[in-house]
């Protein structure tokens, strides 16, 4: 492998590929082999085992494809795979299949994905047809082994794509089973975005002495600014919904991944954000391989710019056009933050994560924060002040383009004939005012509180708020206000389960609550005045003791 004599970069041609790989290659607009390429093309086609860790949107796939096609033999082909590819879902297992079929179309390479949800017997035919390369999910290979429908015993190289999310996906029994059942003299390639000590146990017991590479993510030169950009922005959970929205029109993405933790909140999320006029597609776990389909398609397509889907449903997912993800829910792992922000930020393009943040979820943030070496920024959400300058710089952009790009002669009459009767600055802010209309919805008139990260919450405050019990017939203290809770000792209210609630739904800690007055079917508590209007949305959205429960300014 010699560089190229002009300039000193590694190209295509010097990794030795076959002349019809290279103009695949050519074709595709591919110029010069990434990092990952570079480092793991060659041992690659020396047949030498090979443990690489890269996340999603370094070059991968080519990265493991091109050594299989290279192996390809011109005088015609039998019927058992000569390789197999293993991968979370259905939809990497639909991507790398149509991948390698353009970099080896020239080869005639018989490329077959199989998984479940696609009627079985077009995946028999296919194979026993005769293919080349088999790109399938654990479970689907498993199913025709176990039939004798996918045999092994002709396989030169088996990959484990993205094998850390196999095994978080509960693959690791089938992974096992399937490597015990390739040839002894089988290539193994396996490829993960973290490694943890599974990962590295699967490569003792299945890979000889392979070849170790590890390529981080592209980042930017120094005093540049990063691939992806990372924000957090710390939000009560009742004003989520209206935070994403705000940041979505703040971003004006050009399409983005709305990570929520359940099928039941991607629902719900889902027809809000179409409710507020944005086109949003679910995706969850729940729906079928059709539905799934066809919400892909709307959102490659640009008919939707939403994709609203749980964490298990979009793994896999690879979509060109992404800009943003954002986490609805801080992520309880860091591994699962990390994967998903792979998703954008590509190709050299600039990509932004953004996650919310409720305020019981700040360690988990802090710990992720850690993970990723401080490169989450904390920020405020755009106030409603904010929405409206940002919509005016949107108008006062359109106009401007106008004014440049369009013909407008044939409005001249318009103005000549108004200017008789108004001064020309007047019918000018009248068309102003008109432009800006027409760019969208007024701005959300509704300020969400904003809320600032303590470092957690004070064991002694807590202690100490609670001692204060109930103690009855007290008012307020001097900057102090009241919030009736609607339960009380009926429902085993304790003040502890008060002091917890709130301090866990907002920035207050333990000690910044004053008296606790439990009754049968009420309680009374005593918060700073200045965070009473926070601390009721925050409580209107959660639960006390696992019920909701009426959480109002106590009115006496």
């Amino acid at each position: 492998m010699t560089p190229n004599a002009t300039d000193g970069t590694i190209g295509f041609a010097d990794l030795s590929l076959r002349p019809e790989l290279l103009d695949a290659l050519s074709g595709l607009g591919y110029e010069e082999p990434t990092p990952i390429q570079r480092e793991a093309i060659p041992p690659l086609l020396e047949g030498r085992d090979l443990l690489g860790q890269a996340a999603t949107g370094t070059g991968k796939t080519a990265a493991f494809a091109l050594p299989v096609l290279q192996r390809m033999s011109p005088d015609g082909r039998g019927a058992e795979p000569m390789a197999l590819v293993l991968v979370p879902t259905r939809e990497l297992a639909v991507q790398l299949s149509e991948a390698i079929h353009r970099y080896g179309r020239e080869l005639g390479v018989r490329v077959l994905p199989i998984y479940g949800g696609q009627p079985i017997g077009r995946q028999l035919r296919a194979l026993e047809r005769g293919v080349d390369v088999v790109v399938a999910t654990p479970g689907r290979a498993l199913d025709h082994m176990s039939r004798g429908t996918l045999p092994l015993s002709g396989l030169e190289t088996v990959i484990l794509d993205e094998a850390d999310e196999m095994l978080d996906m509960g693959f690791a029994e089938d992974i096992e089973a399937i490597l015990k059942d390739t040839p002894d003299d089988c290539q193994t390639v396996l490829f993960s975005a973290t490694m943890p000590p599974r990962i590295n146990g699967i490569a003792r017991r299945h890979l000889r002495d392979p070849i170790r590479i590890q390529i981080a993510r592209e980042t930017a030169a120094p005093g540049e600014a990063p691939l992806v950009r990372q924000s957090a922005y710390v939000v009560p959970r009742a004003h989520k919904p209206a935070a994403l929205g705000r940041l979505l029109d703040a971003e004006a993405p050009t399409a983005t991944v709305v990570f929520c933790r359940t099928r039941g909140e991607v629902d719900q999320l889902t027809e809000t954000l179409n409710g507020r006029g944005y086109r949003a597609e679910a995706l969850h776990g729940g729906m079928s391989q059709e539905q799934r389909d066809r919400v892909m398609g709307r959102l490659r397509s640009g008919t939707a710019d939403l994709l609203v889907a749980t964490d298990v449903a979009a793994r896999g997912l690879d979509i060109e056009q992404l800009t943003h993800v954002v986490n609805y829910n801080v992520p309880s792992a860091s591994d699962s933050y990390v994967h998903r922000i792979g998703r954008v930020g590509r190709a050299g393009r600039e990509g932004v994560a953004i996650t919310l943040v409720e305020p019981r979820e700040h360690r988990m943030l802090k710990s992720i924060r850690r993970a990723t070496e401080g490169k989450i920024t904390v920020e405020k959400v755009p106030t409603v002040a904010d929405m409206r300058a940002r919509r005016l710089e949107l108008t006062c952009a359109a106009l401007r383009e106008s004014l440049l790009e369009d013909d407008l002669e044939r409005f001249r009459v318009v103005v000549e004939t108004l200017a008789d009767e108004f001064d020309v600055m007047e019918v000018a802010l009248a068309a102003v005012k008109l432009a800006h209309e027409a760019c969208g919805p007024a701005a959300d008139e509704e300020e969400i509180p904003e809320i600032a990260v303590k470092p957690g919450r004070d064991k002694r405050g807590l202690r100490d708020a609670a001692g204060r019990g109930e103690r009855r017939g007290r008012t307020a203290a001097g900057g102090m206000t009241r919030l009736f809770v609607g339960a009380g000792r009926s429902a085993r209210i304790r003040p502890q389960d008060l002091v917890g609630a709130i301090a866990g739904e907002s920035g207050l800690s333990g000690r910044d609550i004053g008296a606790i007055e439990i009754a049968d079917r009420f309680s009374l508590v005593e918060i700073p005045e200045s965070a009473a209007d926070e601390v009721v949305a925050a409580l209107r959205g959660s639960t006390i003791k696992g019920k909701k429960t009426v959480v109002r300014r106590d009115a006496r």
